[in-house]
């Protein structure tokens, strides 16, 4: 049997009593981070040409577009929110396997949730919990060095998931709604590299993916069944056959993975987060100004270096500046924070914050796990002569350094403000309110409401 059929099993079996009160706490928190997030990615320039484009492939106004007043068919609604959760790089992320497991997930599912005329709390908080489990253990259990862009790919099985649980699929209807999900899975590095908005789009492309795959099982289409472990399924292709899926299978039912998610207090790659938690740490102990900084060593994980490891270019788009650790780590220590408007208008071209940037080195430490982001060094070199550093194990973020709860709604806020059009405050503390009481709401789209200008 391949384990998709296990995965399938597991999400059929998955209710709301059997979850844990530390599950249902986290999947709240990352519905009402997600949303703020989508929120402030509204205002990013491409969303307007999206929702455009988005409108000519079919009639219907099944969803919304959350930050607007615009709907569109449900597969649509969810492309244009998968981009605006992602497109930031502000979304929550499981670490250990490296995906962003709420960016695919959530937009397809509300999208669903319009368009089947309501769900209730406590069904999408478990919808939630199962669509994590499985977009996070798919890439808790590769093992090589990540070649594909697992939030898109990972990812479009947890929104399968979760449409599949919300929709009442049995298990063996879910297997078939992985299998053609499979067929569609797109999400290649190469946007990564180039800081191309195409990374995000992929999210999108794999929201939109999830719900067809879920109506065509729904159906009764048939898909492949080898889908993880067949001669030319994900692993053996997505991975190049570096996984174990023991452990993870194992652990389903027990190990609820949405209590793992790291939640981002910045809106740049994660992967940059450790140098910028360094540098505010070092800052806030020693009391050094930007300008007396002469050099700073970051010591990272391959993954790291990797990935965002890249140059400083003069006048960067925004999509590569959020994945630049040398940008980043210059907008934190000129800042003392990283904040959505550092990525919009002239901050982007800001003379002072490029100089300091080639003051930054990012050096591989070595680390023989290819999907590690910790620990890191931080080392600062000033003019005084006086030299500082700090070694991180975890990242501001991460479950065993949260978010408090304020930081959480502060962020949330702050997204709120930054969105295309002007939101009611009012009801960003709706919002709060609503979520923190999900459970027991009756119909979930008076969440989407509230993002309606």
């Amino acid at each position: 049997m391949d384990a998709i059929a296990r995965f399938a099993d597991h999400v059929a079996e998955t209710t709301f009593d059997r979850l844990p009160p530390a599950a249902v706490q986290a999947a709240r928190t990352f519905l009402l981070d997600s949303l703020g997030v989508a929120i402030a990615g509204s205002g990013e320039p491409l969303v307007p040409r999206l929702v455009d484009t988005a409108a000519r492939w079919g009639a219907g106004a099944e969803s919304t577009v959350w930050g607007s007043r615009s709907r569109l068919p449900a597969p649509a609604a969810a492309l244009v929110n998968a981009f605006q959760v992602h497109c930031l790089e502000f979304d929550c992320v499981h670490e250990g396997a490296v995906v962003h497991p709420m960016a695919t997930l959530l937009p397809a599912l509300l999208a669903d949730v319009e368009r089947r005329g309501g769900a209730a709390g406590e069904d999408v908080l478990t919808a939630v919990v199962a669509g994590v489990d499985v977009a996070a253990s798919i890439g808790v259990a590769g093992r090589g060095p990540m070649r594909f862009f697992r939030p898109a790919t990972a990812g479009a099985f947890g929104a399968v998931a979760a449409l599949g649980k919300l929709a009442g699929l049995d298990a063996k209807t879910l297997a078939h709604a992985f299998g053609i999900v499979y067929g569609q899975i797109s999400g290649t590095l190469q946007p990564h590299l180039e800081g191309s908005p195409l990374l995000a789009l992929q999210i999108g492309f794999n929201a939109r993916a999830a719900l067809v795959a879920v109506d065509l099982a729904a159906a009764g289409v048939p898909g492949p069944r080898g889908v993880l472990e067949g001669r030319y399924g994900y692993f053996p292709l997505f991975e190049d056959g570096a996984y174990d899926l023991a452990p993870v299978l194992a652990a389903l039912g027990h190990v609820w993975r949405v209590t793992e998610v790291a939640h981002k207090p910045f809106p740049s790659g994660r992967l940059t987060h450790g140098v910028v938690d360094g540098l505010q740490r070092l800052q806030a102990a020693h009391g050094f100004a930007a300008g007396e900084v002469t050099r700073v060593t970051a010591a990272v994980p391959p993954l790291v270096a990797r990935l965002v490891g890249r140059a400083d270019v003069a006048v960067p788009s925004a999509s590569h500046a959020r994945l630049c650790l040398p940008f980043v780590a210059a907008t934190a220590l000129l800042r003392g924070t990283v904040d959505v408007p550092d990525f919009r208008g002239e901050r982007l071209a800001d003379a002072r914050t490029h100089e300091l940037a080639r003051r930054v080195e990012i050096v591989p430490d070595g680390n023989p796990d290819e999907n590690a982001l910790v620990p890191q060094t931080v080392a600062v070199e000033l003019a005084g002569g006086q030299r500082h550093e700090i070694r991180l194990d975890q990242v501001l973020g991460h479950p065993a350094r949260p978010l408090s709860r304020e930081q959480h709604l502060d962020k949330f806020r702050r997204c709120w403000r930054y969105g295309a059009a002007q939101l009611r405050a009012t009801a960003a503390e709706e919002m709060i309110r609503t979520v923190d009481r999900l459970e027991s709401v009756a119909d979930v789209r008076a969440l989407i409401a509230l993002t309606v200008p």
